[in-house]
């Protein structure tokens, strides 16, 4: 998966920040497709080391560590969850102490039930401990809003809690898996383009989530599977690329999916993903074992949106239709784009998560 928000909170970010030196027209979507050069590059044969890898990246331009739950309450209705923090470095030099830091870090948190999407952003320069990552205990946080550790064992992503709260949401959930987290791509090389550009890339897919949900004043109590993915990078797309739509799915079956299809301002889309099977083995999938396709659309937000998709893998004998639970998930940020859950029909049951960028 690659994230909108890391895009849209760097370019906004340096913006912010009141650089002198003016900044160059931007390249490919949200400035994504500028070129890196000072940075570390993203090359295969990565060795991941945890618990470090769970921690920041110093080096790397830009960096997420993303969560999605797709939820139900005791009555059977359907919420979805989003917790999201980017780490975005305005240069690659060594990173300096407290207000000097040249780290920015932006978090969006949102909520989303078949008739209510709400969604804020929150913004934290480095250096000062208004925001951060740690590997050893794990936790990563901006303001009070927290995602970290309650494992005690080797692996700290075994248990885990998550937190936000807005002007008109709240939720606090606890996050177990024992199962392996998954490397994306070549052994956790994550390509993005016919050209090379790629994120380091792995997943846990197989959280399960309970907790407190508040929408509005009225409160819920809530279960079922959440979904972490988390990349780092220093220029993951072309400036050809002007946005993608990216999937994660649980299936009912046990497994899970992870589809993303970058499009291009000429030429056909990048396509690829991962079928991942109930033990957490993952294999690859290239775009010629992928139809993808979208179905209907919706008015949102003033522009036409694909919120019904066709999702076929014939070698996994995959032939599903997606449908938003809203169709109206706008995350309505300084940068907008389109992010909620979806719910599936057709060879297989099951939920998931969709973003989409660029429309």
């Amino acid at each position: 998966m690659f994230r909108t928000d890391i895009g849209a909170g760097l370019l906004l970010l340096v913006v912010l920040t009141g650089c002198d030196n003016a900044q160059p027209p931007e390249k490919g979507f949200a400035g994504l497709g500028d070129q890196a050069v000072a940075f570390t590059p993203v090359v295969p044969g990565r060795v991941f080391s945890f618990p470090a890898d769970h921690g920041a990246h110093e080096g790397f331009r830009i960096e997420w560590w993303y969560v999605t739950a797709n939820l139900k309450d005791a009555q059977g209705r359907d919420f979805g969850v989003q917790w999201t923090l980017f780490r975005s470095a305005l240069d690659a030099a060594p990173q300096a102490g407290g207000w000097r830091n040249q780290t920015l870090w932006l978090g969006h948190a949102a909520v989303t039930s078949s008739s209510v999407h709400h969604a804020v952003e929150r913004y934290a320069r480095g250096g000062v401990g208004q925001a951060g990552v740690r590997s050893v205990p794990f936790e990563a946080w901006i303001d009070d809003w927290r995602f970290g550790t309650q494992a005690s064992e080797a692996d700290p992503l075994a248990d885990m809690q998550l937190k936000a709260r807005g002007p008109n949401f709240g939720y606090a959930l606890r996050l177990t898996s024992t199962r392996p987290l998954v490397l994306q791509g070549d052994k956790g090389f994550s390509q993005k383009s016919e050209e090379g550009q790629a994120s380091y890339y792995y997943s846990q897919p197989f959280f399960q989530a309970s907790g407190q949900l508040e929408i509005d004043g009225q409160r819920y109590q809530v279960s079922g599977p959440a979904w972490l993915d988390r990349e780092w990078s220093s220029q993951p797309l072309t400036a050809n690329q002007t946005g993608w739509d990216w999937f994660s799915l649980h299936l009912d079956s046990g497994e899970h999916v992870m589809l993303y299809r970058m499009r291009h301002k000429e030429g056909a889309p990048y396509l690829t993903g991962s079928w991942i099977d109930a033990r957490g083995q993952s294999h690859t999938l290239h775009a010629g074992e992928i139809q993808l396709a979208p179905l209907d659309t919706a008015k949102v937000a003033g522009r036409p949106m694909p919120v019904r998709w066709s999702i076929r893998i014939p070698g996994k004998q995959l032939d599903l239709t997606t449908r938003a639970l809203n169709p109206n998930a706008w995350m309505n940020l300084r940068i907008p784009y389109w992010e909620g859950p979806i719910q599936l029909s057709g060879s297989h049951g099951g939920n998931g998560y969709l973003e989409m960028t660029g429309y």
